[in-house]
């Protein structure tokens, strides 16, 4: 029973944590990513990354993301389209550009600068999510912006390393992407997924929630949400993507059903309290102090770029798409933080020998680091766009 202990020590510690932060003016995700790096290996070592730790983390992000589909409003999503995909082109584009070269200064050979470079072109916008629904500005242009762009990210990010892994000849697998013997079927079949969405969110939803409803079970309404979730996350994970593409628009797909209000009512509870706290812990579980020194300089590095180019990226391409550079400025610090995608792109290069065991602690070190400020960008930024 050595997992309840570290689930519950994971819950107290998370709350005091976030209720601190908040008592700070900081977003409340802070004092949880700071959570796992106290408890993990990098200070007390109470905690470790266990697989039941993993697990519950996959499903926290998953609910996470769900609920976000859920808050989200279809129109203004089909709306901002344009800019959606403008921020995510260049907020990907020039992270593997600088990245790239940055990571050639350090000696790094070519192959490792590019995978680095597509590493840190990932975006989590999961904790984005989390700050921008404390700060009630979720459902604003910004915000829809946003999960717009994230989700064209984590694709070109996915298809892009697809790209890498078929080109240097390494079969590996990991973490919620696949790679793909033949690219062009994996290209068609993450294509069909994207067009089956449609008819999804149109007509499949509808009456699997109707069917839900009828059924005579307790919380069927939200028993058939979930597994409406959980299936399309699954779906997303087993062609290539990121389970968290499949989960956003399950959420997209029962929001624009009778039943959102009961269902958001209902899965806030069951995400806040459990399983969206040890998704934020189990990014600092990952958190390590081993060789810090010895790769400061090559840390502090690319971890400026990973932030720099997101904001700038990212930011340019809303402002070339009309929104104002205070705009701009939210939208880009929504899209820096790099949490789960990017420490799993990281385990999928180290496992297929693009990134060598040198590096590796070093890249992870950055990965956490650019995921512990991205949310503190944010706040900055949603305050300016209030006060301008």
């Amino acid at each position: 029973m050595d997992y309840v202990g570290s689930l519950a020590l994971i819950l107290i510690v998370t709350a005091v944590a976030g209720h601190l932060s908040v008592r700070m003016g900081l977003p409340a995700v802070i004092g949880q990513l700071l959570s796992g790096i106290l408890l993990g290996p990098a200070v007390l070592g109470w905690v470790s990354a266990t697989s039941f730790i993993k697990d519950f983390a996959e499903l926290g992000v998953i609910i996470l993301m769900f609920m976000a589909g859920l808050e989200s409003d279809l129109k203004l999503l089909k709306k901002y389209w344009r800019p959606s995909l403008l921020v995510a082109v260049l907020g990907v584009v020039l992270p593997i550009a600088v990245i790239d070269w940055c990571s050639q200064l350090f000696h790094l050979n070519a192959t490792e600068s590019l995978f680095l470079g597509v590493t840190f072109a990932a975006t989590s916008v999961s904790i984005s999510v989390a700050v921008l629904k404390e700060l009630g500005a979720l459902d604003g242009k910004e915000g829809t912006t946003i999960l717009g762009a994230a989700v064209v990210d984590d694709v070109l990010a996915v298809l892009i390393l697809s790209l890498m892994i078929s080109l240097f000849g390494s079969e590996v697998s990991g973490g919620g992407s696949h790679s793909s013997t033949n690219l062009g079927l994996s290209l068609a079949i993450q294509l069909a997924f994207f067009v089956a969405l449609y008819f999804v969110v149109k007509w499949v939803v509808p009456h699997l929630m109707a069917v839900g409803n009828a059924l005579l079970v307790p919380t069927s309404i939200t028993l058939m949400s979930l597994v409406i979730c959980f299936g399309l996350s699954y779906l997303a994970d087993a062609i290539g993507l990121s389970a968290v593409i499949g989960a956003f628009f399950a959420g997209i797909a029962v929001g624009q059903t009778d039943y959102h209000e009961v269902i958001d009512e209902h899965i806030q509870p069951i995400g806040n309290a459990v399983f969206i706290p040890v998704f934020f812990v189990s990014i600092g579980l990952n958190m390590s102090f081993n060789g810090f020194l010895n790769d400061f300089w090559f840390i502090v590095v690319i971890t400026v770029a990973a932030i720099a180019t997101k904001l700038v990226g990212a930011g340019v391409g809303a402002r070339l798409a009309g929104f104002t550079w205070l705009s701009g400025y939210e939208i880009g610090a929504g899209m820096v933080s790099r949490g789960e995608m990017a420490l799993i792109i990281a385990q999928i290069g180290y496992q297929g020998k693009l990134l060598s065991a040198d590096r590796y602690s070093a890249v992870i070190t950055a990965i956490i680091l650019t995921t512990l400020i991205a949310p503190l960008l944010l706040r900055q930024a949603v305050k300016k766009q209030a006060e301008g």
